[in-house]
């Protein structure tokens, strides 16, 4: 029954989906430095759940609330991994991030 729940709520399948947008986005990044076919396997594997998670919340939502609370979930993990990755973020892409996320808020509401 928990499951069911899970899968039918629209905040944790918004998260799902951004997480897994920036879980491929680092894979991917991984990836681009040694590409092996289990690395395209497990990007692909990822990917397809995420666009399952995106179906199962576009069945609940309109089209650009859940984009936009996709797009704010993996636009805040991407930012915050690549700070503790330890790769320095420039003060414009610090701003970029910021817009995204005030532009999610100011829409959302």
């Amino acid at each position: 029954m928990l499951v069911l729940d899970l899968f039918s709520n629209k905040a944790f399948l918004a998260i799902a989906a951004g997480i897994g947008y920036a879980v491929a986005t680092l894979l991917m990044k991984l990836a681009s430095e040694d590409t092996t076919t289990i690395a395209v396997g497990v990007i692909g594997l990822v990917l397809a759940a995420v666009v399952t998670a995106g179906i199962l919340l576009l069945r609940q939502v309109d089209l650009g609330l859940a984009c936009i609370a996709i797009m704010a979930t993996e636009t805040l993990l991407v930012l915050l991994a690549t700070y503790a990755v330890g790769q320095p973020l420039s003060t414009r892409e610090l701003a970029g991030g910021a817009l995204v996320l005030t532009g999610v808020m100011i829409v959302s509401f």
